[in-house]
């Protein structure tokens, strides 16, 4: 029989922009607060331990805070704070887009300090990192590391592909749209029931409705795309190997050669419609077949290839029909979940669908750290 323990868990959370400031307030708010005792928040300069003596903490009165009473950031005070504390083993919550904090990933959990992060970096870069990251985790060691947010926000994708492998099913291809932004700019370019509107027009309107990054360049790269890739082929036994993790991915970039020698973002959104004949023709010869354009990754393990790529599809397949807005939409063909995929959609961004996906993580840790047979 099952015991739970009172005591809340210790939390330190690191990056405090637009998720991480809906990770606190999933936090601070019930029921999460209840089980989950936050030590620590900190931005990318400043730190202040918790609970204050004046006032708590709220979602909204924490900047000020953090600027009039923070202190210098200091990783390494962190985790001797968390790996110290009496109700320790406690969460570091990585919600910062840092390169340095997931190279150290190996050395926190080594320290006992459980992770949970949406944070890609870790889990896509080279697979030697990785593998000392795995190595420093359950069933290794006692601590955990969680990243569902990291692939499709909160939508219970990487949950889903370790329970198939978990279970034994035989996983022969994943394929998807992964990229909100990406989602967005082709469901309006690409539709089903035609339409002329160029690829510069929506690309703009994208980035003024704060779609993509500063630099579109960065979406339209797809380099997030392999990111997500890495990160799904790396939980696959028969994957292929991708040393360099997303490096190792062949992607498709969407900047056309004419742009490819815009040196700013400036230059490039200035230029920007003279790409617009490049996308046309892709456009009509896909409308010619009776199908659309959709970016996709694809992990297909029949032909031992990952790749991201622009996709042509029936005007009748899912990724044409149920796709609105910057929904994702990934479909897995098993051996189980054969001729008909199994396909998870929703939501592939925004702040609170991303908290989610680290709560629900946390929610997993506190359950294994407080139950006890």
């Amino acid at each position: 029989m099952s015991t739970f323990a009172p005591r809340p868990v210790p939390v330190a959370l690191i990056g405090l922009g637009g998720v991480g400031k809906a990770i606190l307030s999933q936090l601070l708010s019930p029921p999460l607060n209840s089980r989950f005792n936050l030590i620590l928040i900190a931005n990318s300069r400043q730190s202040i331990s918790l609970p204050l003596p004046a006032a708590p903490i709220t979602p909204t009165n924490f900047s000020p805070i953090l600027e009039q009473h923070g202190n210098p950031l200091d990783v390494a005070s962190i985790l001797s704070l968390l790996s110290n504390h009496p109700d320790a083993p406690g969460i570091f919550i990585d919600s910062t887009g840092s390169d340095l904090i997931p190279s150290i990933y190996p050395q926190i959990l080594a320290m006992g300090i459980n992770i949970v992060t949406p944070n890609k970096k870790a889990a896509s870069s080279s697979l030697s990192l990785w593998d000392d990251v795995i190595s420093k985790t359950y069933p290794n060691t006692p601590t955990m590391y969680y990243g569902e947010s990291t692939v499709g926000a909160g939508l219970p994708i990487l949950s889903t592909l370790k329970d198939l492998v978990a279970t034994g099913d035989e996983i022969e291809k994943i394929e998807g749209v992964f990229s909100g932004t990406l989602s967005y700019i082709f469901n309006e370019f690409s539709k089903v029931e035609g339409g002329d509107v160029k690829f510069s027009q929506v690309v703009q309107i994208a980035k003024d409705k704060g779609y993509t990054e500063p630099d579109p360049r960065d979406d339209l790269s797809g380099t997030d795309v392999a990111r997500k890739l890495t990160i799904l082929s790396r939980l696959i036994p028969t994957s292929p190997a991708l040393p360099e993790g997303y490096a190792s991915v062949p992607t498709q970039s969407l900047v056309p050669d004419v742009l490819s020698n815009a040196s700013t973002k400036e230059e490039y959104l200035e230029r920007l419609a003279e790409g617009d004949d490049y996308f046309d023709k892709i456009r009509e010869e896909a409308r010619k077949e009776g199908q659309v354009v959709r970016y996709v990754g694809v992990i297909d393990l029949k032909q031992g290839k990952v790749e991201c790529k622009l996709g042509k599809y029936p005007t009748d397949h899912a990724f044409a029909t149920a796709l609105k807005g910057s929904d994702n939409i990934i479909s897995f063909t098993t051996q189980r979940y054969s001729p008909r995929p199994l396909v998870i959609q929703g939501a592939g961004a925004g702040a609170d669908v991303t908290a989610m996906g680290v709560t629900s993580d946390l929610v997993k840790i506190h359950e294994r750290l407080t139950t006890r047979a």
